[in-house]
């Protein structure tokens, strides 16, 4: 008779038997690997919009001031970082929904593009890593940028044709 007991549970480790909720994959920035949540992709893709927009008009200062093929080159120059980083952002937003990274390119088909934004990521470990840690207050307060500046643009485009409007017929009120 044996003196091992046959009922005994394993007293081996388990490799794949993780706590998910405390494992949190590190933000590679430059880098197509891994996850990022979609609150992330919005605040990095409205930062780097606006990294753009700051580049472009440095080299647009720039270039008045020497010639206009030198503020062509340097968008251009601007432009390139910027692409490559939507794109390997995109690819993180695709994993986090544990899709390949090729889907990345179903967003420029216009409003399928939405999904990456309204589409939540997959919870705790997929295929391509563990999710992404949480949002911080910088992360909520630059994807905020976003809605706020829609919101300003529609009331521009509602608001200026009504006062070029009003200040045409107090014009035209002032002749008479």
């Amino acid at each position: 008779m044996s003196a091992v007991n046959p009922y005994q549970p394993p007293t081996a480790h388990v490799q794949d038997a993780e706590d998910d909720g405390a494992a949190v994959q590190p933000i590679r920035l430059w880098s197509s690997r891994g996850r990022i949540g979609r609150l992330r992709f919005l605040a990095y893709g409205v930062g780097a919009y606006l990294v753009l927009a700051v580049a472009c008009g440095v080299a647009v200062g720039l270039g008045t001031l020497v010639s206009p093929v030198l503020t062509g080159l340097l968008i251009f120059a601007a432009l390139v970082p910027y692409a490559v980083f939507c794109v390997l952002v995109g690819i993180q937003r695709s994993h986090d929904m544990g899709w390949s990274g090729w889907t990345m390119l179903l967003m420029f088909v216009p409003l399928v593009g939405l999904i990456w934004v309204f589409n939540g990521g997959t919870p705790g470990r997929n295929d391509y890593g563990a999710p992404p840690p949480p949002n911080t207050w910088g992360v909520r307060l630059l994807a905020l940028i976003l809605p706020v500046i829609m919101v300003i643009g529609i009331l521009a485009a509602i608001a200026l044709p009504a006062y070029q409007d009003y200040v045409k017929r107090a014009q035209a009120k002032q002749v008479h």
